[in-house]
């Protein structure tokens, strides 16, 4: 067996490396276990890692499009994610016509990882809420607090980059914190929820304009949830509203339709 320690869950570049040399050197997927340092770390019987072996061979080729999709999968928290990526690899550069089997079990489960990633992400730019506090010169940075289901806070920051760019802020999460001071990013270790600021006077007008909005006439509870599922809702100012709401949307909409209409005012334009 070949014994691969990665610097860290989503160290992209050494698992490119090393499976390049492994693979040019013939080694089966079967033969290579892939751990990161904080696996080895936390083993106590865990075995050395060995060296990469020369690689005698040519490099491996695959598609641009395996390689964008391993970009995407290192940032899944399944603990297999290396060894699937690897057999994938060492697969598709024997096997040309995998290329063209998208039902293949391997390649599946890969485009399944992958889109749990880019969800994560996305529910990442929407349930991400900001909360102001001054730093040590004085000046407002906005902190936020999220717990993702995968290694996404580093890869997800430049959204937030080019969102708030005039605005300094920082994401803390259990994996990783990101930092913004309006010119450069700063990546620094995991937090605990107990490092984000609590609720502000801000929090309370937010949720006031957000009870205010609420059209009980549109509430689909089980879309809601599927967009907005119930493991963000402890993190989400407005969640605390969210069953209140919807127990009083069927009496609030029956008094919308008893109500009697009213005439829409008249628009009174003016002449130059």
């Amino acid at each position: 067996m070949h014994t691969v320690t990665l610097a860290h869950p989503t160290d992209w570049p050494g698992f490119r490396r090393a499976a390049r040399a492994l693979a040019q050197a013939g080694v089966p997927p079967q033969e290579v276990l892939w751990r990161t340092a904080q696996d080895a770390e936390h083993d106590l019987f865990a075995a050395p890692a060995d060296p990469l072996p020369s690689p005698p061979g040519p490099a491996p080729h695959v598609p641009q499009s395996f390689v964008r999709l391993c970009e995407r999968i290192v940032l899944h928290r399944d603990p297999a994610r290396f060894a699937l990526m690897y057999r994938l690899l060492w697969r598709l550069s024997r096997d040309d016509a995998l290329r063209r089997d998208p039902l293949d079990a391997d390649r599946v489960q890969a485009r399944h990882m992958a889109h749990a990633v880019a969800r994560d992400m996305h529910k990442m730019h929407a349930f991400v809420r900001f909360r102001p506090v001054a730093d040590g010169a004085g000046r407002t940075v906005q902190v936020a607090w999220f717990e993702p289901d995968h290694y996404i806070t580093e890869a997800n920051a430049g959204f937030f980059v080019r969102r708030f760019t005039q605005m300094h802020w920082a994401i803390l999460t259990p994996d990783a914190s990101v930092r913004w001071d309006g010119a450069a990013l700063h990546v620094g270790p995991g937090a605990q929820r107990a490092d984000a600021p609590p609720p502000d006077a801000g929090e309370a007008l937010w949720l006031t304009y957000y009870r205010s909005i609420f059209n009980p006439a549109r509430l689909k509870t089980g879309m809601m949830k599927k967009e907005m599922p119930r493991r963000y809702w402890h993190n989400l100012p407005e969640a605390v509203l969210i069953d209140e709401l919807a127990h009083g949307a069927h009496e609030r909409s029956a008094r919308m339709v008893a109500a009697e209409a009213t005439a829409p005012r008249r628009r009174i334009v003016q002449s130059l």
